[in-house]
């Protein structure tokens, strides 16, 4: 999606550690418009697979997935990372090891609203290791959900994520594919290697 590429040169920071951060557009502040952009590319991809229901985890996807479900009409769904009185018991409950902050966490979702039915569409803001991805599979396995495909925003495409969910047999879509970064601020996407 050239509309993300532009953006991420934009403004994009890159930190050490390979960390790009662009809370300025796409996960603290939020350009709206850019968001529908994103759900609707999404649903073009998706849209003749019977998604019921658009998955993430808090805090981050949860824009993303409001804007693909919104595209769906269809609920949007994300996995809690902490338990909550309120969540009550009866929950599907998976392991998560986020890179960003370099430590394991559960993601949680209550059985009430993942089902064998439900035909899920999993989304993210960035993948790189796939952690968070495994774990929302893990989920939709545990309810017997199927998962019809995973749209990812920025995939770093130096780090092995990508590559291992599509080798598992994951359609994945990614919008903005990174090739590499460098301490300079330069950031090189995957469709210009060959231009």
């Amino acid at each position: 999606m050239k509309l993300l590429e532009e953006r991420i040169r934009k403004d994009g920071r890159i930190y050490p550690g390979n960390i790009l951060k662009v809370d300025g557009f796409l996960n603290h502040q939020i350009d709206v418009t850019l968001m529908d952009k994103i759900g609707e590319a999404f649903y073009e991809k998706y849209k003749d697979r019977g998604i019921t229901k658009v998955l993430t985890i808090e805090a981050s996807g949860i824009a993303i997935a409001y804007a693909a479900a919104r595209c769906f009409g269809v609920p949007l769904l994300f996995a809690k990372k902490s338990q909550s009185l309120n969540l009550g018991s009866d929950l599907y409950i998976a392991k998560v090891h986020s890179f960003t902050y370099k430590k394991d966490y559960q993601v949680i979702l209550s059985k009430r609203y993942l089902t064998p039915d439900d035909r899920v569409l999993i989304v993210d803001d960035f993948l790189a290791t796939g952690n968070a991805m495994l774990g929302l599979t893990d989920l939709c396995k545990m309810a017997g959900a199927s998962v019809e495909g995973i749209g990812i925003c920025i995939e770093k495409a130096f780090q092995s994520g990508g590559r291992e969910l599509r080798e598992m047999g994951f359609s994945v879509t990614s919008l903005a594919i990174i090739d590499h970064m460098t301490d300079d601020g330069e950031i090189v996407f995957c469709s210009e290697k060959d231009e």
